[in-house]
């Protein structure tokens, strides 16, 4: 890069994206032709799932059926098991990380083309719901703790979905920050938190992407049910912003026929027994609901299917010709992983130079420890789960890259699991789906030992007709001694390893969260003494209970666990020790697992599972180059960090884990992520930590001050702090330019490698602000980008400064009939106002480590 090349903010382009209506004249035009075609019963059938995944067609309209599928980080389709591997990205904190639109609208892109090919229209995701506490289960698959950054890295993703000509689905509208009693919870949100924070990121995507449907969450708002939130989706997210897309419910979130289509709910998923059709065509008949009420959602579900190409007759949004394809998956879902790789640390190793990038020519041993390393934890769990046809793991890929000549040692240190892993190096499964009378259904093959089914069992098989399922083959042992099985799933388990029963008892669920008990059942464990290279016949029957979930989710989980003889614990840790003692670098791996981070349930603790902390600290201590690469989603407590010279945040690296981490460790690409949410150094110290509702409510207390803007006020500093990112170079702050509308930042690149930069953009208020304002934070994020250059040059970054930036939600700066009406039913207030006053305006690389600030004057 040359001097003086000027930068836009990361990922700004002139457009919004393919527009929300395309060919809107045509699309109206062709929704109300179809919708004057159809009688009552069959409107109300469109506004109904007519099973897990999809919409029903209405061939004498042309209208074909629509298919929907999960997506934050892959397209899993309408299947959920292995049998239709996905492409796996990085997890959306990872994406986030890289504070690059354009990188976020890369990965929409491809994840279209993936739509595309397994035959889906919408796309489940994005996730734009806050950290609002590091507690959050659901932590990796939202973005961050401020509401600007989640905003625009949303909006890329949606941008690139939509340019594929796929419908994005933003959710989960809104306040669902934590998974506890998630489908009951009152959270109870002040106005001004509610828009300034909860609200913001999907105003910022109804307004710059456009997407075509959002999820309305399970959660309530301030007394009211978000399927039948009125205030905030007719009033807010419809009235206000203009939203024109589809409302679709989270699966079995709608309760009531009538306050949801009222509420402005247009489908509730998935089907066929929701309380839309049936139920709501007995409503309109009996005159409680008018036919044109119903109308109003069929139009938006036709309006749907038209931008998806969907209904017969009209063009689709995007024009086929125009659809970004032949993307390379493994090469997107590799930089992606780089790029939001985060060095948190990095320190000279005995004087010499830093810890990192590692020097492949000059070592001789590298010692890899941790069951991370080469067991790659690449997603959380929840519905957010696909199954990528394969994963390169960071002892592959560290192997694959160093040099020849360089040995390369395993030891697993300790594990992250507290579960047994599931069953697969040298088992050879199937699974027979039973009827009563044992007649065979069907026959699938296994990868492995888990056995999941969620809204379609496989051909040949019904939920009324399902009795038991078998998973049946061999097991080959690589080493004799005593073997641990365990057994999990709800209902009746029956466990024959070489003819000998070692397991026949009904195992009940733990959770009330039904998600939760199908996602995390409880598991069993048993053990049996085997011979080497002696193959066993190996039986798990399994009787499901409740394989009918609800609402038509037919579905059962159920799986057989395996660990081969080992050392005892501390046998494993001090072999690690004795192998980093021997080795010139000591790479270890921690991670948490899906155990720890998952849909369903939010986090106890922020420790690392088992005795990986004891393994870092030992390890450290009998090898001064230590470097720790931390595999999690969301933050965790690194008790360590002080005595190790380097620790790399690789989060949920996806598919391509371990060729990005060699990558980023060997030199080849710099970790060029920061934090998109602050790190504590111990939970206690976090500023925001409820999670568990009391007596149904949740109190957001702290109002608007949440992650960096809570860890302000607090007396404690963090481990780490929002935004912070080390790179292989150093970056000089040259000048600063402001306006009241813009920033022009000039940095220079001072190292000797090529570099990347984040330029963080914060508006401070001083005690010339106006002194009526509501108490405000001490800064906040106003803008942002990123910027590249060589050695020695430099590069300018153009920021604009919305007028957003400047104002506060005030219930005393709109008219009483809005504040009536927002009182009524969510509580919220009623106006933007612009805080005139004078603002520091600072140039920062991280929250705390502002490099240069300025004044301006606001009006």
């Amino acid at each position: 890069m040359t001097d003086d090349q000027t930068h836009g903010p990361a990922g700004a382009t002139a457009d919004a994206g393919p527009p929300a209506g395309g060919r809107a004249r045509e699309h109206a035009a062709a929704v109300e032709r179809a919708l004057a075609a159809l009688d009552l019963d069959t409107k109300v059938r469109l506004l109904s799932g007519q099973d897990m995944w999809t919409l029903p067609a209405v061939p004498a309209i042309g209208l074909r059926s629509l298919v929907m599928s999960d997506g934050p980080v892959g397209v899993r389709g309408r299947e959920w098991s292995t049998a239709d591997p996905s492409v796996a990205l990085p997890g959306p904190t990872a994406l986030a990380a890289t504070w690059d639109p354009a990188l976020a609208r890369r990965a929409g892109q491809l994840l279209a083309q993936e739509a595309r090919r397994k035959g889906v229209h919408v796309l489940l995701a994005p996730t734009v719901n806050l950290h609002r506490s590091p507690l959050g289960g659901r932590h990796f698959e939202c973005y961050a703790e401020d509401p600007l950054l989640t905003g625009m890295i949303g909006a890329g993703y949606v941008r690139g979905v939509q340019e594929g000509g796929v419908g994005a689905t933003v959710k989960h509208f809104v306040g669902n920050d934590a998974e506890t009693e998630r489908f009951t919870v009152d959270n109870r949100i002040a106005a001004r938190p509610l828009r300034e924070l909860y609200l913001a990121p999907f105003e910022h995507l109804v307004e710059n992407a456009r997407p075509w449907a959002v999820m309305t969450a399970y959660n309530q708002v301030n007394g009211t049910t978000m399927t039948e939130h009125g205030a905030l989706v007719q009033g807010v997210l419809r009235g206000e912003w203009g939203f024109d897309g589809c409302n679709v419910s989270d699966w079995t979130a709608a309760r009531d026929t009538v306050r949801a289509l009222r509420g402005g709910l247009d489908v509730a998923m998935p089907g066929p027994r929701t309380v839309y059709g049936a139920p709501l065509a007995e409503v309109v008949r009996t005159g409680e609901v008018a036919e044109s009420e119903v109308d109003d959602a069929v139009r938006r579900v036709l309006l749907l299917a038209a931008r998806t190409g969907c209904l017969d007759g009209v063009p689709p949004a995007v024009d086929p010709s125009a659809v970004p394809g032949g993307i390379d998956s493994r090469a997107v879902a590799r930089d992606l992983a780089r790029r939001g790789c985060v060095l948190l640390r990095n320190e000279p190793v005995a004087g010499a130079r830093r810890a990192l990038p590692l020097d492949g020519a000059a070592l001789r041993r590298v010692a890899v420890i941790g069951a991370a390393a080469q067991d790659a934890r690449v997603l959380g769990g929840g519905s957010a789960t696909v199954f990528p046809e394969a994963v390169i793991s960071p002892l592959e890929g560290l192997r694959a890259a160093l040099p020849e000549g360089v040995e390369v040692t395993y030891t697993a240190g300790a594990e992250a699991r507290t579960r047994v892993p599931c069953a697969r190096d040298g088992f050879t499964l199937s699974a027979r789906y039973l009827d009563a009378d044992g007649q065979l259904l069907a026959e699938t093959a296994q990868s492995d030992g888990e056995v999941q089914v969620l809204g379609r069992f496989p051909r040949g098989v019904t939920g009324h007709e399902l009795h038991a399922v078998e998973l049946t083959g061999s097991y080959l042992p690589q080493s004799g001694g005593s073997h641990t099985f365990a057994v999990s799933g709800t209902g009746q388990l029956r466990l024959t390893v070489g003819g000998s029963v070692l397991f026949d008892d009904r195992c009940a669920p733990e959770s009330g969260d039904p998600f939760e008990a199908f996602m995390r059942p409880a598991e069993r464990r048993v053990t049996a003494e085997l011979t080497a290279d002696a193959p066993v016949e190996i039986t798990l029957r399994f009787v499901p209970e409740g394989a009918d979930l609800g609402e038509g989710l037919d579905g059962l989980r159920f799986a057989l666990g395996h660990h081969p003889p080992r050392p005892a614990a501390e046998a494993r840790i001090a072999a690690a020790v004795r192998a980093a003692e021997e080795a010139d670098v000591a790479i270890v791996v921690v991670a948490t697992t899906e155990e720890v981070e998952s849909e369903g349930f939010d986090r106890a603790d922020l420790r690392l599972p088992g005795r990986q902390d004891e393994l870092v600290t030992r390890v450290a201590a009998a090898n001064p180059h230590t470097v720790v690469v931390v595999n999690a989603g969301a933050p965790v407590e690194l008790p360590w960090r002080g005595q190790v010279p380097a620790v790399l945040l690789s989060w949920f690296p996806g598919q391509e884990a371990g060729a990005a981490l060699a990558d980023v460790l060997l030199g080849d690409h710099e970790p060029g992520g920061r934090l998109p949410t602050t790190w504590p150094a111990r939970l206690t110290d976090a500023p925001v930590t409820t999670v568990t509702p009391d007596d149904g409510q949740l109190h957001y207390s702290e109002g608007v001050f949440i992650g960096y803007r809570a860890w302000q006020r607090s007396a404690v500093a963090p481990a780490y702090p929002f935004g912070h990112g080390l790179g292989y170079t150093d970056w000089e702050y040259e000048s600063l330019d402001t306006t009241p509308d813009s920033v022009r930042v000039r940095v220079r690149n001072a190292g000797d490698r090529p570099g990347r930069e984040v330029v963080q953009i914060y508006l401070a208020p001083t005690a010339d602000a106006d002194p009526e304002a509501p108490g405000r934070p001490e800064r906040w994020l106003a803008g942002f980008a990123v910027v590249e250059a060589g050695p020695g040059e430099s590069a300018e970054a153009e920021i604009p400064l919305p007028d957003r930036a400047f104002a506060v939600w005030d219930s005393a700066s709109a008219g009483p009939a809005v504040r009536a009406d927002a009182a009524q039913l969510s509580g919220a207030g009623d106006g933007w106002r612009r805080v005139k006053g004078v603002y520091r305006v600072e140039a920062a690389h991280s929250v705390e480590d502002r490099r240069l600030t300025a004044e301006v004057t606001v009006g």
